[in-house]
């Protein structure tokens, strides 16, 4: 998988992606869906917590694989990748969903807080001592490691609403907690999918006889597990929204950069500069309410100081903390020092680092300080199409690759 824990380096996401571009094409498509456990032979990429925090982008990691494998050879992990991107832009353009998950959360931990019974099974899916031996043995290995596999967070998500009968949002929330590659996006969406609120009417619902194949053997939770699960009744999707557009943009004597954990290769975007100011702020915290595991914050920590490293200023503001009022007022009072007056910053998609940069946007305007968000091209790209399920997406997003790559030629 990728060592524990994982160098939060563009270096070692690359490192990582040369050794499993080899294995990219049909023993990725073969072997994919199985899950052998932490120290087993997976056949996945582990490159998510890169991916995720854009220490490698997607693009690169779809090159690699079809100057490898060619497309056709290499179509079931190109489509793995650009899920991510399909989710991203899913949320972008229904930014209600992350507000409603929030919500969510804030209701769940409101009923727990009032039911006794709840809050104990709550602690014992958590404390992983149910009588599930696969998802108690899943929570140890998230916890443990920052990681599960793609299909044991289906298998896990799937038994905590159906079977343990737990509020989606909890579920969603422990695992934005602990997953070094917590996706916003993805992991709001793919729990709202399994619990039948995606793609309405079809909830995912786990099988024993699925869980005993693809953990070859490892696991076979039998009777314990419920099947019967009755879909959701009146799912509505709420009305597309836009897709953020290329912007002009330059860089002055007074601009500076900004670095957040979101985006952490801010010189493939805006090449190398002589920046008068460069800041890194961390966000971390805003992911959850609740207690963000250390190991998570410390990747995004390092992830920061590997970007800083590769893009010097002339003045360099280390990690600031954007969890309390405190870090907000830092960011502003170092631009004042500067003298810059607007900072340059990547494209935040919906999530939790978009809260904390709409209370840092708040701070800033107070002495007349501007953020400017510049999105990705691979983003205005493809966002456009996350407007229904996968597969519709996936028929606009492969011509695309195709014309991408034929320009870059």
């Amino acid at each position: 998988m990728f060592p524990t824990p994982p160098d939060a380096s563009h270096e070692a996401g690359l490192a990582h992606l040369n050794a499993f571009i080899p294995h990219a094409g049909a023993d990725y498509a073969r072997w994919r869906n199985h899950d052998f456990g932490p120290d087993g032979d997976n056949r996945v990429s582990g490159l998510s917590p890169w991916l995720r925090h854009r220490l490698l982008l997607e693009e690169t990691a779809i090159d690699a694989a079809i100057d490898t494998h060619g497309l056709e050879g290499a179509e079931k992990y190109i489509q793995e990748v650009c899920w991510r991107t399909y989710w991203k832009g899913f949320m972008e353009r229904r930014p209600v969903h992350w507000h409603d998950y929030r919500a969510a959360c804030d209701e769940a931990h409101g009923q727990v807080a009032r039911d006794g019974r709840l809050a104990a099974d709550l602690q014992t899916a958590l404390d992983g001592d149910t009588d599930i031996d696969a998802f108690n043995f899943w929570v140890h290995e998230l916890r443990d490691t920052g990681y599960l596999h793609n299909h044991a967070r289906m298998w896990f998500a799937s038994i905590w609403v159906f079977t343990l009968e737990l509020p989606w949002a909890l579920g969603a929330d422990f695992f934005l907690r602990h997953l070094l590659d917590g996706d916003p996006a993805s992991n709001t969406l793919s729990w709202r999918w399994v619990a039948g609120l995606h793609t309405p009417g079809k909830p995912y619902i786990a099988r024993s006889s699925n869980i005993n194949k693809y953990t070859n053997g490892r696991f076979n939770p039998g009777y314990r597990i419920n099947t019967q699960v009755a879909a959701p009744e009146g799912i509505e999707r709420p009305p597309v929204g836009p897709s953020p557009l290329a912007v002009d943009w330059a860089v002055t004597p007074t601009t500076g950069l900004l670095i957040t954990e979101d985006d952490l290769l801010p010189e493939s975007l805006f090449g190398t500069r002589d920046w008068p100011l460069v800041i890194a702020v961390q966000s971390t915290d805003w992911r959850s309410s609740g207690s963000v595991a250390d190991r998570v914050r410390d990747f995004a920590h390092a992830g920061l100081a590997d970007a800083l490293a590769r893009n010097p200023g002339g003045r360099t503001i280390g990690r600031i903390d954007l969890a309390t009022a405190d870090g907000l007022t830092a960011v502003r009072e170092a631009a004042t020092a500067a003298g810059v007056d607007r900072l340059l910053t990547p494209y935040v998609p919906t999530g939790p680092t978009a809260d904390a940069m709409a209370a840092l946007d708040s701070v800033l305007a107070a002495d007349g300080i501007e953020r400017q968000a510049v999105p990705r091209d691979w983003d205005v790209l493809h966002w456009p199409a996350a407007t229904h399920g996968f597969f519709r997406f996936w028929k606009a997003a492969r011509p695309l690759i195709i014309e991408r790559r034929s320009t870059l030629a």
